[in-house]
């Protein structure tokens, strides 16, 4: 059973998405419906809104690395507890440029801070430019670390070199702050 009550809405950033390119973005899940795949309907999940500090957001940004914009002090998060109270995970959602159109990831981190799902809610580009699952699935087990990176730990997807890149740096984005920021509650 949710019990968590503003995550019933349609997250607005899924509906920038749309509205983008009606013709070509594509909604594969909504927020609700991630949110449960990642954590199951038992769950209790809580959002947070955390506003970073200068000291954070300037930790996120070292953190993060060359290239990666953590542009707001602003982070919304959805942090997933079992019905006794264990942690059973934090989900962020990152919606970010590709080439010219958006895509909306949700990156959820486990206990332990590293990658344990990741998730595309939609993408404006032409699909021949989506990361597959089997490609997703390397990001999971990672932390934030030098193999985060295409050419190292994270192979290339060939003719959707745009899409690999904005895909690591949503996932070093989201580690960054995540470590920033620290996993309890704000």
């Amino acid at each position: 059973m949710w019990r968590w009550a503003s995550c019933s809405r349609v997250l607005p950033l899924l509906l920038a998405v749309a509205a983008a390119s009606p013709a070509a973005a594509r909604l594969f899940l909504s927020q609700d419906q991630a949110l449960e795949r990642a954590f199951g309907t038992d769950a209790r999940v809580e959002r947070q809104v955390v506003f970073l500090t200068p000291d954070q957001v300037t930790r996120a940004r070292e953190a993060a690395g060359p290239g990666v914009e953590v542009a707001s002090a602003l982070v919304t998060r959805y942090a997933a507890r079992a019905a006794d109270g264990t942690p059973l995970g934090t989900a962020y959602f990152d919606t970010h440029r590709v080439r010219t159109l958006q895509e909306t990831l949700m990156i959820v981190l486990g206990p332990d801070g590293t990658v344990t799902r990741l998730e595309v809610l939609a993408f404006g580009e032409p699909e021949e430019y989506l990361g597959r699952e089997k490609w997703l699935a390397q990001y999971r087990g990672r932390p934030l670390d030098r193999d985060l990176a295409l050419g190292r730990g994270i192979h290339g997807i060939t003719g959707a070199t745009l899409t690999a890149r904005a895909v690591t740096q949503a996932v070093r984005r989201t580690l960054a702050i995540h470590a920033a920021v620290g996993s309890g509650a704000p």
